[in-house]
């Protein structure tokens, strides 16, 4: 949002490729074309020359925001590689634009670009709250941890001024809600006087993704989340605050970042965190096109090199979408890096039992009386 307001959309559109030239302050290059769409559109020269003139200094790209009438707050999942069964995701796309980001395909499911259009044309749910407690009112409702971001950000730039984050974590807090965060923004500082309430009870983990230490790196990989240490200083903040904080060092990817896993883990220990977790690069779907494209730009000198690394996690592709090996990956290099994360985070304390997921409590959970708002909801 370049001049801090974001702009309201009233619907969406099929994206269509651009020329490879990226958006300031943007971390894709491309626009790649929705893949469900039986047509695709492309720049085209007609022989004068004028193409390339047009897209060398394109303006920046305002942020849109369009409503999203969900009809339901709860997104579930039986995934064996992940640690919950129900999610909670107040928006759609994410500002912070991590070029890497294995949410980006999603955006296709709108008749957006997984591109540009996931970062610059964000969706919200005004309602959020609202219908999450209606959820958490049904009879027969058994309370087990909800993830918060576990798609994209809760707490990317748009949270400051809309707070749907804020108004879910309000609700949890009100049922006794068990609740796990994932950000890559020190905005979660905000909600620390929910946070500390709710950990007090055992309700919450927090866990900050750091891909990076190299404030350089992080600017043209994820321009819009917050620097690491700034992340770093969160994770003291929560710790000091009582609220257990956690790191995500991730995504490890082969040749661009992956050296810095111990010193990753070891910076995190350090500022308090008591568990650590890493995830090997992911590149489904577009996600290939537009990592490709970003390493040309900013890593012409060892793209090739990285992509064959890739490769070799990946059984000799790019990506492998098996569960249980499409977190980790597999072959000697994918393997090299588990034991490296292992063995730091058995040196560094990051292994401690009973800071997990399955550490939060659940039994808890009650629905208080319902308020008026709340009755008027249930009658919809």
């Amino acid at each position: 949002m370049p001049d801090g307001t974001p702009h309201l959309s009233p619907g969406a559109a099929p994206g269509f490729a651009l020329p490879p030239n990226a958006r300031r302050g943007r971390g894709a290059g491309l626009n790649p074309p929705v893949r469900f769409e039986s047509t695709a559109r492309e720049a085209f020269d007609d022989g004068w020359g004028t193409l390339e003139a047009a897209f060398a200094d394109l303006p920046p790209l305002p942020t849109t925001l369009t409503k999203d009438h969900a009809k339901s707050a709860l997104a579930w999942n039986d995934s064996p590689d992940i640690g919950f069964d129900r999610s909670v995701n107040p928006y759609r796309g994410c500002e912070h634009g991590c070029v890497y980001c294995y949410a980006r395909p999603s955006h296709a499911y709108l008749g957006l670009s997984p591109g540009l259009d996931f970062e610059t044309r964000l969706l919200f749910k005004p309602e959020v709250a609202a219908l999450l407690e209606k959820e958490l009112r049904k009879p027969g409702y058994v309370a087990k941890p909800i993830a918060l971001g576990s798609n994209t950000d809760p707490y990317q730039p748009v949270e400051r001024t809309l707070k749907l984050t804020r108004a879910v974590l309000e609700v949890l807090d009100r049922f006794d809600h068990p609740v796990t965060i994932v950000t890559k923004s020190a905005g979660v500082l905000r909600d620390m006087d929910i946070l500390a309430g709710m950990a007090k009870r055992n309700l919450v983990r927090v866990c900050l993704s750091v891909t990076t230490l190299d404030a350089r790196l992080a600017r043209i990989m994820e321009p819009r989340a917050a620097t690491p240490e700034r992340r770093l200083a969160a994770v003291r903040h929560l710790s000091e605050n009582g609220i257990p904080a956690a790191v995500l060092a991730a995504p490890m990817i082969p040749g661009v970042n992956d050296a810095e896993l111990e010193t990753i883990l070891e910076r995190a220990a350090a500022a308090g965190a008591t568990s650590a977790g890493y995830v090997l690069l992911r590149l489904p779907h577009e996600i290939k096109q537009l990592f490709e494209d970003w390493l040309t730009r900013h890593m012409p000198d060892r793209a090739a090199r990285v992509l064959s690394l890739v490769r070799q996690t990946r059984g000799g592709a790019l990506y492998d979408s098996r569960f249980g090996t499409r977190q980790k990956g597999t072959g000697p290099y994918a393997d090299l890096l588990a034991q490296r994360f292992a063995i730091a985070s058995k040196r560094l304390g990051l292994e401690r039992r009973g800071s997990g997921v399955n550490a939060l409590d659940c039994s808890r959970f009650r629905v208080p009386e319902a308020t008026t708002a709340g009755t008027q909801l249930a009658l919809l």
